[in-house]
């Protein structure tokens, strides 16, 4: 790891702005890019997990404090979400630190195997959370004004899962428990829906974030570089947002997350250079066919993704 100080900070400044703004663009969390790009630069798995974990706590602090200031979020559910997710994240680290009676080697296999999983599912949430969004535009945007009746138990268990995943491999605050949200509540409101989600990630990151310090430490020669490059690469992210076209990137995220996880999981390169080209060619016309059948042109600018035409009666 001295190396990295004076071969590699470069490239963490690099890869780190870049997925800042990836997470300006978006809104999605940095981990499902950053941890894998952080292995493919080198750095032990299990200290990827861990800088991360520290880097997103600093973020998602300020996220969550502006969504604060505005009163958006719901703070039942994300009292809910914590009570769920904050013991299991914090146990993360621990976790990891067990497996194979603490081998670096078999912790790495382990932690490697379930990014890539983690990746692949978090792949397919996202292409549920952009379908959902569809459907919801599809309906004219419209959202009921009424505070959703609470349902404890699912929430809570959103809650756990989303804990011990991001507590094991940092991958899934955002997109998974998001996803999980819409679901449970569909008459929650975006702006309520991304508050809350970045309220109860707070303690869950920082929950996560401790467990893997007290086992791993933090590397510094990784961390700085991750805040340093990440902050203001999401704040050009945020400023750009309205000047980039929000469907190509996220089919874009969804290609990259699957064939990240598919690499992580040992799939080999030719087959992943397979699926990507099919998913390259085949995906705009997939996404194409489901626009149609819910009343919307195959492919339009990027406005009529968010503003759809009423349909003659």
């Amino acid at each position: 790891m001295g190396d990295l100080v004076t071969t590699s900070t470069l490239a963490l400044l690099a890869v780190s702005f870049g997925v800042g703004i990836v997470v300006g663009l978006t809104g999605m969390g940095g981990g499902a890019l950053m941890t894998p790009a952080l292995i493919f630069l080198g750095v032990n798995p299990a200290a990827a997990v861990a800088n991360d974990l520290v880097a997103a706590g600093v973020n998602k602090s300020v996220g969550a404090a502006v969504h604060w200031r505005h009163g958006s979020p719901d703070l039942r559910l994300a009292g809910l979400l914590m009570v769920g997710s904050v013991p299991l994240a914090f146990a993360g680290g621990f976790i990891v630190q067990r497996v194979g009676g603490g081998e670096v080697e078999a912790q790495s296999e382990f932690l490697t195997t379930a990014i890539g999983c983690t990746l692949l599912f978090t792949a397919a949430t996202y292409a549920l959370r952009m379908y959902l969004q569809l459907r919801y535009v599809n309906s004219g945007n419209a959202v009921k004004d009424e505070t959703p009746r609470v349902r404890a138990l699912p929430t809570l268990a959103v809650g756990a899962v989303g804990g011990l995943l991001v507590g094991i491999t940092s991958v899934g605050s955002g997109s998974l428990i998001m996803v999980a949200l819409l679901l449970i509540y569909p008459t929650l409101s975006a702006v309520r829906l991304v508050g809350t989600d970045l309220v109860q990630a707070v303690p869950l990151v920082l929950a996560a974030a401790l467990g893997h310090v007290l086992t791993e430490g933090i590397t510094w020669s990784v961390l700085l570089p991750l805040i340093v490059g990440g902050t203001p690469g999401t704040f050009l992210g945020a400023r750009m947002a309205a000047y980039v076209t929000q469907s190509v990137i996220r089919r874009g995220i969804v290609i990259v997350l699957s064939l990240t996880g598919l690499k992580l999981l040992g799939v080999p390169p030719e087959w992943v250079g397979i699926i990507g080209a099919a998913m390259l060619l085949l995906g705009p016309l997939a996404w194409g066919v489901v626009r149609r059948r819910h009343g919307i042109a195959a492919f339009d600018d990027d406005a009529t993704a968010w503003k759809v035409p009423p349909r003659a009666p």
